[in-house]
């Protein structure tokens, strides 16, 4: 875990298992690995900019029975423990999750070799929400413009090439999404994609309700499909990260909640970069019966 060379900013990030990751997190990380996991743990699992806090607040919507005044509890970030956090003096995501009451609903931006052994041994249920590499892409270069918490992403051509190398914080998002695909049928994992529940909310959003073994009604889901929509996302202060300072995020820059779409890459890569992150998807994603969509 010494500090690598490549990487951005070496003293923010560092390599675990060549895998970057903020310091913080690699200093704690025997902490992490000994999470112990419980049998009715589920865990949210994402890459970066994959839409996190929208499944994070459709889970939470269905835990909570619709109830909206239920799930205004608390900020998103503070209802389901992030265990990789760690951020002293604050409590770390493990002590948080030690906290919680069972069930308890996690999140983790781990990739599959990195996540305590816990989770595999404890025969947990996964919830992974994937989307496409280009738009993940532009939206992880724009939280990281506005992230003060990450090293400085540089210009979209440098951004472009540290993406698509891996050396980005929680690393290759071509390996992340390929290690999960891979072990979907072994575990209790439900593999569902940003773009389809974009195309229809009401249809993914009762997928995960039957992952965890909830039954609401038809109105009930017509309201989670209204309340997780991004505008009443993007207004809600419970999941647009408004409340946290703008010497973490500064939302000047550019917002948490950007613009949720299916098809921005467009407006980013140029022809010769679409055709560069095209052979690298073949290349790194070959033999893998995962399909992407790239607009709507």
């Amino acid at each position: 875990m010494d500090l690598t060379t490549g990487l951005e900013s070496s003293s923010l990030l560092r390599e675990v298992e060549g895998v970057p990751l903020f310091a913080a997190t690699a200093d704690n990380w025997s902490q992490i690995q000994n999470f112990e996991a419980k049998p009715d743990d589920l865990l949210i699992c994402t890459y970066p900019k994959s839409g996190t806090t929208w499944i994070q607040e459709i889970v939470d919507m269905i835990e909570q029975n619709g109830d909206v005044n239920k799930c205004q509890r608390a900020v998103i970030q503070q209802r389901h423990p992030f265990i990789e956090w760690a951020r002293p003096p604050q409590p770390s995501g493990v002590k948080n999750a030690e906290a919680m009451p069972s069930p308890r609903i996690l999140r983790t931006h781990l990739p599959t070799q990195l996540l305590p052994l816990s989770f595999w041994k404890k025969d947990c249920k996964f919830l992974y929400v994937a989307r496409n590499g280009k738009d993940c892409m532009v939206s992880y270069y724009y939280f990281q413009k506005m992230n003060q918490m990450l090293p400085d992403p540089g210009t979209w051509e440098e951004y472009f090439e540290k993406f698509t190398k891996g050396k980005v914080n929680w690393g290759s998002w071509y390996d992340h999404v390929k290690g999960w695909w891979e072990i979907k049928e072994r575990y209790k994992v439900l593999f569902i994609f940003y773009e389809d529940i974009k195309k229809d909310p009401k249809n993914e959003i009762r997928k995960v309700m039957q992952f965890m073994g909830k039954n609401l009604d038809e109105t009930v889901l017509d309201k989670i499909v209204h309340e997780t929509s991004f505008e009443k996302m993007k207004e809600n202060p419970m999941t647009n990260r408004s409340t946290v300072p703008k010497s973490i995020l500064d939302q000047s820059i550019s917002p948490f909640m950007r613009k949720g779409t299916v098809g921005d890459w467009k407006n980013h890569f140029t022809v010769a970069q679409n055709e560069k992150f095209d052979e690298i998807y073949r290349e790194k994603m070959g033999g893998t019966s995962i399909n992407f969509c790239m607009e709507l």
